[in-house]
């Protein structure tokens, strides 16, 4: 008998939200991890928000939406809360019913601000880093730190010489000495910087973000963005490594020295003699034709564990591959070192829940 079609829809539904995910969809395992993080972030919580007022929307929901941001490459909010309107498996994740209506796009601009004040990116990946902590999938003894270049989101026709440029004697290099940052500056975003890694490259307005990993699965321990100089590299390693360490020994009993492995950017003493008063062995390789001082020594290069130390390093490759690849970080959607410090940090936490999904897979 053939049915004819029915005009007239469905005045209610009994359907749940939860039916129509897959059992086997990846956002599930991707929900478990990110709900277990966040639940070691009550006390972050408690000091954002007051207990009288308005109920706001859940800061959990608001954090699951920009992991999904991330996951799924929009670069707007906009997009997002576009895409939320009709995709169930995305009202699943961030915790919506079929019946509620995505944020208005100025939830994230309002609430961002408030998680800049509370530090909440850093929150978040350290609250990751303590459940890889729980399921030892960190070495707690050997870690690498390296940079890289993030473009800034402004045009190099908007670096333009300053209104009230320093006098003589007043810049920022060696002795006072006047140099191109010290002259111009992005009308865009003026916390650009010109800057180049090597000579062969064109120089860009960008920032520096640098990472330290840790060398047992490659997860990344810590993360800060920089303005761009010769230095900072160095100086943003010393902070997050002094951060590593207080983590070491508060979650871990560390039995042998912590150890650290970079390139020759880091072979410079102002960075040795700060891992000697942390304690830290450095292993760092010799400047190649060039005549530099070897702060290090031949003798520590021909032991094993400077060896098998040195050879991990190259894995911090891939958590820059993925930050600046599908995370979207290669060039900054936000202007300001904040917030873009501030993104960096939860795409890093980002890449560790995906990097732990497939080491330890939850049934």
């Amino acid at each position: 008998m053939r049915s004819t079609e029915q005009k007239q829809p469905d005045l209610f539904c009994t359907i749940s939200i939860e039916t129509l995910l897959p059992a086997d969809h990846p956002l599930r395992a991707v929900r478990k991890r990110a709900d277990a993080a966040l639940a070691g972030m009550e006390v972050d919580w408690e000091k954002l928000y007051s207990t009288r007022g308005r109920p706001s929307i859940p800061p959990e929901q608001l954090l699951r939406a920009m992991l999904l941001q991330v996951l799924y490459g929009y670069r707007s909010e906009r997009r997002l809360m576009q895409e939320m309107q009709y995709n169930f498996a995305l009202r699943w994740f961030v915790g919506l019913t079929m019946s509620e209506e995505p944020w208005d796009v100025t939830v994230f601009t309002k609430n961002r601000e408030r998680f800049l004040r509370g530090e909440i990116g850093e929150a978040w990946l350290k609250a990751v880093v303590l459940e890889a902590y729980s399921e030892k999938l960190i070495d707690p003894e050997h870690f690498s730190v390296d940079g890289t270049l993030i473009r800034a989101w402004a045009s190099e026709r908007s670096y333009q010489p300053k209104n009230n440029p320093p006098g003589p004697g007043q810049g920022t290099g060696r002795r006072g000495k006047l140099l191109k940052r010290d002259l111009n500056e992005s009308r865009t975003d003026p916390e650009a910087r010109w800057y180049r890694r090597t000579r062969r490259e064109w120089p860009r307005l960008s920032y520096l973000g640098h990472v330290v990993m840790e060398h047992r699965n490659g997860l990344i321990m810590a993360a800060a963005v920089t303005q761009a100089s010769t230095h900072a590299e160095r100086q943003a390693a010393s902070k997050l490594l002094e951060q590593v360490q207080q983590w070491r020994q508060r979650f871990s009993s560390p039995r042998r020295r912590m150890t650290v492995a970079a390139d020759c950017a880091y072979h410079e003493s102002d960075f040795v003699q700060d891992l000697e008063r942390l304690k830290i062995e450095a292993h760092l390789p010799a400047w190649k034709n060039r005549p530099r001082p070897d702060w290090i020594g031949e003798q520590l290069r021909k032991t094993r564990r400077y060896q098998i130390s040195y050879g991990r390093r190259s894995w911090i490759e891939r958590c820059f591959a993925w930050i600046k690849g599908p995370g979207g970080q290669a060039r900054a959607r936000f202007r300001g070192v904040r917030k873009i410090d501030w993104s960096f940090q939860f795409t890093a936490g980002v890449f560790n829940l995906m990097r732990m999904i497939k080491l330890a897979p939850q049934t």
